[in-house]
Parts: C-alpha cells; sequence; structure tokens
C-alpha cells in the first residue's frame, strides 16, 4: 500500500469509528470513557514490546506508532470498547462474548486482509496468539469499569 493510500485508510477508518461515537449519548462517553483511556495505556506499553520482539510488521514507512497502531487504538479499537460497555455492561458474559466476536473477526479477517493489501502482517504470532494479545485487555477494560462504577456507589 502506497504512503499516501496508507493516510487515506488510516483517515477514513478514524473518521468512520468517531462517526459511530457521535451516535452514543454523552453521558455514555463520559461513563465508559476513562476505562478505554485506561485500556490505551495498556497497548501504549503493549506496542513497543510487540514491535521490539517482532511481533507484527507494518509495511510502509515511518515504522512509528502514530503512523501505525495509534489509528486503530482512537479509531475501531475505540469504538468498539464504547460500544460494547453501552450495549452490555452490567452483564459480563454478553460482555465477553460480543468482544471475541469483534476480536476474533479482527484477527482472523481482518488480519488477512490488511496482509494482502500490504499495511501490516503478523511475524512471531499466530492468529489465535494475537487474538489473546487484544482479548485479555477486554477483562481489563470491563474491570476498570466495574471498579469506576463500585467507586461511584461507594462516594455517593
Amino acid at each position: 500500500m502506497s504512503m499516501k493510500n496508507k493516510w487515506l485508510f488510516n483517515i477514513a477508518m478514524v473518521l468512520l469509528s468517531w462517526i459511530t461515537v457521535s451516535f452514543l449519548e454523552k453521558r455514555s462517553i463520559k461513563r465508559f470513557f476513562p476505562a478505554f483511556i485506561f485500556v490505551f495505556l495498556i497497548n501504549c506499553i503493549d506496542v513497543p514490546i510487540g514491535k521490539k520482539r517482532r511481533w507484527w510488521y507494518f509495511y510502509n514507512k515511518p515504522h512509528s506508532f502514530f503512523h501505525n497502531e495509534f489509528p486503530f487504538l482512537i479509531g475501531p479499537m475505540l469504538a468498539v470498547a464504547l460500544w460494547t460497555l453501552k450495549w452490555t455492561y452490567g452483564s459480563f458474559k454478553k460482555f465477553i462474548m460480543i468482544s471475541a466476536i469483534f476480536h476474533v473477526f479482527f484477527t482472523f479477517l481482518a488480519k488477512s486482509l490488511f496482509a494482502k493489501i500490504k499495511l501490516f502482517k503478523l511475524v512471531r504470532l499466530n492468529a489465535f496468539q494475537f487474538f489473546l494479545y487484544f482479548f485479555y485487555k477486554a477483562f481489563l477494560l470491563y474491570g476498570f469499569q466495574y471498579i469506576c462504577e463500585n467507586k461511584k456507589r461507594l462516594f455517593n
């Protein structure tokens, strides 16, 4: 994928995700956004580890966080985190099931598409390991939100 097409793809991916988030109520965004920020910070720790261990490879240069992983985090991952919490918070089983469906889609289907269009490819991770790399964060997302909700109840 050319650098120009990659920029267009990243911009489109982020904008489409944010358009879907604009349909959420402001109250829901305010309620669930801190949990997303927590998982985003965990990703900021995970990404350099993954790059150092060559778990994946982005084809185009520059090979920086802001050109490669960042658009995925502030685009689809943000939208999926907020919508999944909005639809399923209060039912852990539903939350895990919806999160698993999204992560299976991303790791098994989208990963193949992204490799074909030469955006990124997995190097030292197979698809199942890549799934686990994303899926464990669903537990952190829900857990952080649960702690925030209980903290609010405790102080009110």
